[in-house]
């Protein structure tokens, strides 16, 4: 079947996507590879379409054209999507994911070759072409643009040529394989999904049991969504396959999902409402207890779902401030351990099941952490860790914010200070990170935990970068005990840079005693239960979207920045917020980013976005940054645009 015609069966309605789909994932160097592809006639792959009775199978993107049967996309999204953005200049309707990464695409009429809009490079230049534009204009706007050049008319012809063999890329025949019959379910089909998907990405378990769900009953996933919405606006960023789990462990008891598809499909609208009251009541208790106000002071997503759990079986009634202690002990400290880091599902299920043999209480929870991790007091050389993804972040945040930790411009308690603008908690290097490069320390170094503060944001931005032998001094001056509420070493001659190192030992001391003070506080019952912050859902919150969604991708991002630094270009900020220039606020977190650009006042503001929304980008976008989702693609353009490095440098 042509291009043209797929793409208008799209619009029709009659090609859709199965709901149990993922969304668009492709970024931009795929989708310059498959164009590139295209445009040479090179084989990209037969499509798989499941055909199947309206109403058989859960859909995005299907409409009523008159036919009783629909075609189901099973191989081929991503390629029909990039098509379909390209021709079209939007996404089609079953479309979920980032548009920017097939919008903006240009060929070059000189070199044959495909690239995403450069200003520097593009404006004012008739050889680049927007891929777009021609499929929707035909090639007679561009060779006007190319005849008033008198240089380009010597090739003229062989340019006309090229731009007819790209515009005839809708005119390419895709084979197109059918799976049809009665014996074709969402779990066969799911299975063939599964085995044609053996390279990439699998469905897993959630995802099939959502597609189960969602054919018994079609609204399930737009009602998990809007869920996720309403949380998202409180400040916590959750998945779906995380939502999934919850409602799961709350229906059934279980963390894998073979009981909730087999016997208990009847109960989940029911069970989405149950477990939406428990996490509520969840966020709430950590936002008013803990002042954990938003998803990056979260310690664990899974351990919710064990809560939750917790909460169903006693009808979502939480209970007194002394088990409500414990339950935050538990919660800390399985977040701490990175508990369900690993093999999420087996743990799940133990901890559901120790739920299900003591009767719902929170003890034998905490007796299996001890069990299976001994002491869990923590030592001072646990605080070694670095950078915001670390286990020990969390914590300390809670510490500050349910503790007497006070903020050094004010002297006020911090659980008293996030009323107003600029008042938001913000973290604070306690040696500045320049002068720490400055002489010579490293990155890991200068983001240790045990360099971390908290202050408003006001009082961040007041403090700049001052030396701490300075500025500290001042503090300890102005508002006695305010520095040692935030478990900092006294001796002055620690806060010299070059005793850096003896500082962060001595810190390390002081914040092990606090934590395992704090955290038995917790389980004997002895923090007060008077709230140190808003219920999460009772707050007005501006949403900030961006974050770093866990150590895989932190990782990632630091092992980025250093290769960046490698190359002689400047350091990357990590976790950075964009703000409103004229009125301040924050408009999103960006993972990695160089607001002057890489070739400070040469190049524009460039961002690493690794798996973020599209409101990040978009925001990102509109303040003037260059967005790069996939490193791969990022160091491609450091290497070709910024250090000017030909193919066999690379």
């Amino acid at each position: 079947m042509k291009v043209s015609t797929i793409l208008d069966q799209i619009d029709l309605g009659a090609i859709a996507l199965p709901e149990f789909q993922r969304g668009y994932v492709w970024n931009r160097d795929q989708v310059r590879a498959f164009v590139h592809s295209l445009y040479r006639r090179y084989p990209v792959g037969t499509l798989l379409v499941w055909v199947t009775r309206r109403g058989n199978a859960r859909e995005r993107g299907a409409g009523q054209d008159g036919h009783e049967t629909v075609h189901l996309l099973l191989d081929g999204q991503q390629r029909i999507t990039t098509l379909y953005g390209i021709v079209r200049g939007r996404p089609p309707r079953f479309f979920e994911g980032d548009p920017k990464a097939f919008t903006g695409l240009y060929f070059d009429l000189e070199d044959e070759t495909f690239e995403f809009y450069a200003p520097l490079k593009m404006r004012d230049n008739p050889l680049w072409v927007s891929v777009t534009e021609l499929m929707q204009r035909d090639v007679g706007d561009v060779i006007v643009r190319l005849t008033s050049v008198p240089e380009f008319q010597p090739r003229l012809n062989q340019y006309v040529q090229r731009l007819t063999r790209l515009l005839g890329i809708k005119d390419i025949d895709l084979h197109i394989e059918e799976v049809t019959g009665e014996d074709k379910t969402v779990e066969v089909v799911v299975e063939i999904f599964n085995r044609l998907n053996s390279g990439g990405t699998k469905l897993t378990a959630a995802d099939l049991a959502l597609a189960r769900v969602c054919a018994a009953w079609p609204e399930a996933r737009q009602q998990m969504r809007e869920r996720l919405e309403k949380w998202r606006r409180a400040g916590f960023s959750f998945r779906l396959e995380w939502f999934a789990r919850c409602v799961n462990a709350v229906v059934a008891g279980a963390a894998k999902f073979d009981r909730l598809v087999e016997e208990k499909l009847d109960e989940v609208p029911e069970g989405i409402v149950r477990t939406e009251r428990a996490v509520d009541a969840l966020l709430n208790l950590l936002s008013s207890r803990l002042g954990v106000d938003h998803d990056r002071v979260l310690p664990s997503h899974y351990a919710l779902a064990v809560l939750a759990r917790y909460l169903a079986l006693r009808d979502g009634h939480l209970p007194d401030h002394h088990e409500q202690g414990k339950l935050l002990y538990w919660y800390l400290q399985a977040g701490l351990r990175g508990r369900y880091a690993g093999s999420t599902e087996t743990t799940l299920a133990r901890d559901l099941q120790i739920l299900e043999q003591g009767s719902g209480a929170v003890d034998p929870l905490v007796a299996q952490l001890e069990r299976e991790y001994g002491d869990l007091r923590l030592r001072p050389d646990d605080f070694r860790g670095y950078s915001l993804g670390a286990r020990l972040y969390p914590l300390l945040y809670a510490m500050a914010r349910a503790g007497q930790a006070r903020d050094w411009c004010s002297g006020l308690a911090l659980s008293y200070t996030l009323l107003g603008k600029l008042s938001g908690l913000q973290v604070h290097h306690i040696f500045p990170k320049k002068l720490l490069y400055e002489r010579g320390y490293s990155q890991s170094e200068a983001n240790a935990i045990a360099n971390y503060a908290f202050l408003t944001q006001d009082c961040n931005l007041r403090l700049g970068t001052r030396p701490p032998e300075e500025y500290l001094e001042e503090v300890a001056r102005r508002f006695p005990g305010a520095l040692e509420s935030q478990w900092v070493p006294m001796e002055r001659e620690l806060w010299r840079v070059e005793r850096y190192r003896d500082f962060l030992a001595a810190r390390r001391e002081l914040l092990a005693q606090a934590a395992n003070e704090f955290l038995a506080g917790l389980l004997r019952g002895g923090v007060p239960a008077e709230p140190v912050g808003t219920p999460a859902l009772e707050r007005a919150v501006a949403v900030v979207p961006g974050s770093v969604d866990g150590e895989e991708e932190e990782r990632a991002l630091l092992d980025c920045a250093e290769w960046v630094c490698a190359q002689g270009l400047p350091e990357g900020e990590l976790l950075y917020e964009l703000a409103d220039p004229e009125t301040g606020e924050p408009l999103a977190i960006l993972d990695l980013a160089w607001p002057a650009g890489l070739q400070e006042g040469l190049s524009q503001p460039v961002a690493l976005l690794l798996d973020e929304p599209v409101e990040t980008i978009e925001a990102a976008n509109r303040a003037g940054y260059r967005c790069f989702t996939s490193v791969e693609e990022f160091q491609e353009y450091v290497r070709r645009e910024i250090l000017a490095l030909e193919p066999a440098d690379v």
